[in-house]
């Protein structure tokens, strides 16, 4: 008896790839994302606070095929989602929440958006907001340049904080880096004029990435132009001491090649450029900066701003 000849597979719908749906093949608008998504799992505290906080704090964005990305169709309307009309600050990279929930404590009068990919993070962020009582900080789960590309209404942020992103250091993986011309260029579209871009980061790789970024920009100024420079640089003391040649503190080992290679970037012994801004204040200290500390790392903050028409069209 012959067997019955196999039923043919249903073909599958091709998938529509649009400005919200890219993040799900590793890439957005024809670039690479700049995150690999850890964990997604919650469990306990974590998954407690998420069934019970969720639809309070959390945005609930129409997706595209990932989950995290946001439907190019989606604005969010701050205003009606925090019930009052006040400045928006939004933390590209919450993390778990520690930097944003500090700030909105200490500014009330200011609403708070903590954008993240890392699902335990959020739900660690949402139960601060509950334990502390804060009113005015919201999470989503979103890839950051979808958020500024398309989310956010044009010119609604008061300032940008993206504190320590993930460096990626090896030269390959560079152009995996978040801060990119084009994402300066979304930044700039979400800023209001006049609007703040402060950034932060543990590795002088990275800082001299995102100052030579930001200077080939027409939409930013840096508020520390030709700042710490010199002797006073914190590039020219990294340079100096070669603590990124070591990692957590520990030396490399003989005859091998340190984890930290091209960190540093090309050492030129002294910065004459600087441009460094000093410390933000409004910037709780965390575990991951005290970390960086107990390494022996120094810390690289830069502040912009966005220009307005006027002085845009005076650059250009």
């Amino acid at each position: 008896m012959s067997e019955a000849p196999e039923s043919p597979q249903p073909q599958q719908a091709p998938r529509t790839v649009t400005p919200g749906s890219q993040a799900s093949f590793g890439t957005y608008g024809g670039r690479p994302v700049s995150f690999v998504r850890r964990g997604t799992r919650l469990q306990g505290r974590r998954q407690a606070a998420w069934e019970e906080h969720a639809e309070r704090w959390a945005v609930e964005v129409p997706r595209h095929i990932a989950n995290t990305s946001v439907h190019p169709d989606y604005v969010f309307d701050a205003e009606a989602e925090f019930g009052r009309k006040a400045p928006l600050i939004v933390e590209i990279g919450s993390g778990l929440g520690d930097a944003v929930c500090h700030a909105a404590e200490q500014n009330p009068d200011t609403d708070f958006l903590a954008v993240e990919v890392y699902t335990p993070g959020l739900a660690n962020t949402l139960i601060k907001i509950n334990s502390r009582g804060l009113s005015n900080v919201r999470v989503v789960e979103a890839n950051a340049p979808e958020v500024l590309a398309t989310m956010l209404p044009e010119g609604s942020v008061a300032e940008l904080w993206v504190f320590f992103p993930d460096p990626w250091h090896k030269s390959r993986h560079h152009k995996r880096r978040l801060i990119q011309p084009a994402f300066a260029g979304l930044a700039a579209r979400s800023l209001k004029p006049g609007g703040l871009w402060r950034i932060a980061t543990d590795w002088s790789n990275y800082a001299v990435h995102v100052r030579e970024v930001l200077a080939g920009s027409k939409e930013f100024e840096n508020l520390h132009e030709g700042e710490r420079s010199g002797e006073d640089s914190p590039l020219t003391q990294v340079w100096e001491s070669g603590v990124e040649s070591v990692v957590g503190g520990a030396p490399v080992k003989e005859g091998r090649a340190p984890v930290s290679t091209e960190h540093t970037g090309p050492n030129e012994g002294v910065d004459e450029l600087g441009g460094w801004a000093p410390r933000f204040d409004g910037r709780i200290l965390t575990s991951f900066e005290n970390k960086a500390h107990d390494a022996g790392r120094l810390i690289f903050d830069l502040c912009y701003r966005r220009r307005d028409g006027e002085n845009l069209h005076r650059r250009s």
